[in-house]
């Protein structure tokens, strides 16, 4: 069968995996294996000199973590793939790689807070300077691109307003100025958004989220060309040496078998809940790309297969409203991750971005009453009731 006329669906189980070749196993064996031996001195020396491909040491490659990147990497209908011990071990490795003292990172309108937290580090400590753009528009993005711009960074839908970045017009500009483009695409895993089928550079997922979709693992993800994946292997994940453990990969790789499955499910339930938080009286305003109200709803429907299983709204009320409510959820957990089983709900403002001063907060649109929701697997009139048994106590 031509893996090219595989179904996406198909691909999430067995991609890259021949039982065959593992005495029969079904599930892939993990390799919990810091090192390996050589069948004689030379070909030790061969494997270092890359004269001969084959594993040394599993700083430097893993069968179980080559795996995973094989299938995420033809997931994203990308060349190659690596795999990191977090989605800020992979955030971080991607902008280093691409960057030197007194480059220029171009960003999106709004990062994630750890995100921000890295290019204030790397302005500080290296020069390397980093700005933000709205890029709503072609000429936006061209007004702020400079000549030492080596990167344009877009997380998208943005956590946590969703607000959604149009990928081709993003691609389009990168190939004309000779800059990549790397996208977060942890909100959308690979099922919902392919950003390197839309013309992009490098992908990252924090595989922590829907990847892993348990809430038993922190690993990160990046997919891209052959030729700047190797590069990114071989220089920031190598020497700096971020890696994932054979065991994450294990996990991940299990988790990928069902993430179809749950992303339809995720989404299912979190545009009916956006519909009903929309009418809800205590509500100000919903963030829900499927919601045709949203600002980006257009764009949302032309590169993204649904719309997510994000939603984020605002509270009527301020700062200890929007925490009240939390306290008096009973089902839903308050917690800073997303695409668990579980749903969870967190402030951005003092939690995840907290670390973002707050004018720059405001410019990201994120003020203390807004909440982020992860729609998880319970069921709809659970989560309703809990929604609503909180709303009525504020």
């Amino acid at each position: 069968m031509n893996k090219d006329d595989v179904m996406f669906e198909t691909k999430l189980i067995h991609s890259g995996y021949n039982s065959h070749e593992f005495k029969g196993s079904l599930a892939p064996p993990l390799f919990q294996t810091s090192t390996f031996a050589f069948d004689t001195a030379e070909q030790g020396e061969r494997r270092f000199a890359g004269e001969e491909t084959g594993f040394m040491y599993s700083r430097l490659g893993n069968p179980t973590v080559s795996l995973l990147e094989e299938r995420i990497a033809e997931l994203e209908h990308a060349e190659a793939a690596l795999a990191f011990g977090s989605g800020m071990a992979a955030v971080s490795a991607v902008l280093m790689a691409l960057t030197k003292a007194g480059d220029h990172i171009l960003c999106s309108q709004g990062v994630y807070g750890c995100t921000f937290g890295l290019l204030k580090m790397m302005d500080e400590k290296y020069g390397i300077t980093h700005d933000f753009s709205s890029m709503e528009t072609k000429q936006k993005l061209l007004e702020c691109i400079t000549p030492e711009t080596s990167c344009i960074y877009v997380e998208t839908p943005i956590n946590p307003t969703l607000s959604i970045v149009d990928l081709q017009m993003v691609a389009e500009v990168g190939r004309e100025r000779g800059i990549p483009v790397v996208v977060d695409n942890t909100f959308c895993s690979p099922y919902l958004q392919r950003p390197m089928m839309l013309g992009c550079d490098i992908v990252i997922h924090s595989a922590t989220k829907y990847i892993g979709g348990h809430g038993d693992v922190v690993a990160g993800l990046i997919a891209g060309r052959k030729e700047m994946i190797a590069d990114i292997a071989i220089t920031t994940r190598k020497d700096i040496g971020g890696i994932i453990s054979p065991f994450d990969a294990w996990l991940l790789l299990r988790g990928l078998k069902t993430l179809a499955l749950r992303m339809d499910r995720h989404c299912m339930l979190a545009a009916q809940l956006a519909d009903y938080l929309t009418t809800h009286p205590k509500v100000e305003k919903v963030f829900y790309p499927g919601n045709e109200n949203h600002p980006n709803y257009h764009i949302a429907q032309k590169q993204m297969k649904q719309a997510g299983g994000l939603i984020s709204f605002t509270i009527i009320g301020d700062k200890k409203t929007a925490q009240k409510f939390m306290d008096e959820l009973h089902l839903i957990k308050i917690a800073v991750s997303l695409g668990d089983a579980e749903t969870l709900i967190q402030q951005p403002a003092t939690m995840t971005h907290a670390v973002v001063p707050e004018e720059e907060r405001r410019k990201m649109g994120i003020d203390d009453t807004l909440l982020r929701l992860s729609v998880g697997l319970e069921g709809l009139d659970d989560l309703k009731k809990d929604l609503d048994q909180a709303l009525a106590k504020i």
